[in-house]
């Protein structure tokens, strides 16, 4: 390939961390103006090979060409003077403040007639980087509201503003990690219109993924990193969603789940009943809610994100917060019946919940599944503390702690394979993983499971579903709520669809796919 049209090259790039080979010999290119995609499985060096490009890791050996000119980065700075900006897979950005104080920060436009004072004493012209991102949003379809608090704003719209970010520092080559991850199947959708568009008008974008559809949608080209090698390359054009998947994975996946027929059901593990949620006065955040799941079954639960789903997931994991008596006007309080494994559940504390035999995959593995500065022995523990095989007369029996995570982690392919290594430290799929060994660690009667398999290799996939297959095959009650309308229609033995708090209709399995999209819009037949 002319080394003048490509915007990125990287020759023989290596990076290691103690005995831990991140990358390896890592080469490819990315030519000027196009989608480039670098897919594999979780762990396989893809976030790293980024932070190398962007100078937040120096490699070890190797170079790094930009517009053909080879660059020596001594930080991320250095990286942006160059043209680069990146979008890391958590947003980074500062709740409290608006859109455009988290656009500006560290780059705030300055007051001209006060270039003599000192930095932190210049007064900082709003007005001026309002009009350049006033115009950055008309000719690039990015339109947001500057002044809303980004933790008042959807995910998708947090995305935007860290592409604006970007491009508010004149960004022409931006590197996006894992940029559909938290994003419905509808913003992920208007998210690929927005690259499609900065790609029209000349920018380059690297799109860290393992989504084949999108790779295969939405890309120009793409180059695949296994176990932190380059094993393949080129053109997106007459690529299958089949090779592609073997190409990251090493050997023939099965895409499509082959789900066994339904044993005989067994007695309903959880039923609720005319149960509500809200605040005096308000819409109420779920409503008159009925619903059953019996063991040897999966209920999916079906619709776009923010339709009461977050709102029945935590009232299932904590429902004494939310049926003991609270002011009514300040706090959410829930009616109705709610029954787990044969008890009335209506006051019962998490812990207790659990301890009947509930698993829990919670939906943001970050806030509500993992102690992001503790290692994976600790993570692992998390509602296992108390169980005979791990704890004896109060004290922790390590021995068996260490054996079964190491079993989980074989089991689940958690890398890396290091009982010592920080949950932080683990890409996203990797923290996924951990989460659902620790779960089906404890053969749970229920398992409530949120989002199985959202930044997730397509390998993992496989796994996670199959296994997800197995438990209910033995007997295990699912709750599945997913965005992926795929791993519903997949995994479910019955679907209900909610809409705005409701749940406004039931499907059994095999249901028209064109039926249920309509249904999730909140249009009844």
């Amino acid at each position: 390939m002319n080394s003048a049209l490509n915007a990125v090259e990287l020759r023989g790039v290596s990076k290691s961390f103690g005995a831990l080979k991140a990358n390896t010999d890592v080469s490819f290119a990315v030519r000027k103006g196009s989608i480039f995609a670098l897919v594999g499985e979780n762990g396989a060096g893809k976030s790293t090979c980024m932070n190398l490009l962007y100078g937040l890791h120096k490699p070890d050996t190797g170079q790094i060409f930009i517009n053909g000119e080879e660059h020596v980065w001594g930080s991320p700075r250095d990286a942006i003077k160059a043209g680069l900006g990146m979008v890391h897979q958590h947003f980074m950005l500062a709740a409290p403040h608006s859109g455009l104080d988290n656009i500006i920060l560290g780059d705030e436009p300055e007051a001209d007639f006060a270039r003599w004072m000192p930095h932190w004493l210049r007064p900082i012209v709003r007005g001026r980087a309002i009009d350049k991102l006033t115009k950055l949003m008309a000719s690039h379809q990015l339109a947001v509201n500057l002044d809303a608090e980004v933790n008042a704003t959807p995910v998708g719209v947090q995305q935007r503003l860290e592409i604006l970010k970007l491009l508010y520092r004149d960004a022409q080559i931006l590197i996006l990690d894992e940029p559909t991850a938290v994003l419905t199947p509808q913003e992920a959708a208007a998210f690929y219109v927005n690259l499609a568009h900065l790609r029209d008008q000349g920018k380059t974008v690297i799109v860290i993924t393992h989504k084949l559809s999108e790779v295969l949608t939405h890309a120009d080209d793409y180059a695949v990193l296994r176990a932190g090698r380059i094993v393949a390359t080129g053109t997106t054009k007459g690529l299958t969603e089949q090779a592609l998947a073997e190409q990251m994975v090493g050997r023939a996946v099965q895409l499509t789940a082959t789900k066994p027929a339904a044993a005989e059901l067994g007695e309903v593990a959880l039923s609720c009943h005319q149960l509500s949620l809200g605040l005096k006065g308000e819409k109420p955040r779920l409503s008159h809610i009925d619903l059953t799941v019996r063991r040897g079954e999966i209920l999916g639960i079906a619709g776009v994100e923010g339709n009461g789903q977050s709102e029945l997931l935590e009232l299932l994991a904590d429902p004494h917060e939310y049926f003991r008596r609270h002011d009514a006007r300040t706090k959410l309080n829930a009616h109705g019946q709610l029954t787990v494994l044969g008890q009335d559940a209506r006051h019962l504390r998490p812990a207790q919940v659990r301890a009947l035999g509930v698993g829990m995959v919670p939906e943001d593995r970050h806030r509500q599944g993992l102690l992001l500065d503790q290692d994976l022995t600790q993570n692992f523990l998390l509602g296992l503390a108390h169980e005979p095989e791990f704890s004896e007369s109060g004290l922790i029996r390590t021995t068996a702690v260490q054996a079964r995570l190491r079993q989980a982690i074989d089991e689940f392919d958690i890398r890396p394979a290091t009982p010592a290594a920080l949950a932080r430290g683990l890409s996203g799929g990797n923290q996924q993983k951990l989460i659902l060994a620790r779960e089906f660690a404890r053969n749970p009667k229920l398992l409530i499971c949120a989002q199985p398999t959202r930044g997730v290799d397509v390998g993992a996939i496989e796994f996670i579903h199959e296994r997800i297959l197995q438990a209910r095959s033995a007997g295990m009650a699912i709750l599945l709520v997913s965005s992926s309308l795929d791993e519903i229609l997949a995994l479910s033995d019955r679907i209900v669809v909610m809409y705005e708090g409701r749940l406004i209709g039931e499907c059994e399995r095999g249901v028209d796919e064109a039926k249920l999209g309509r249904l999730m819009g909140g249009v009844l037949d």
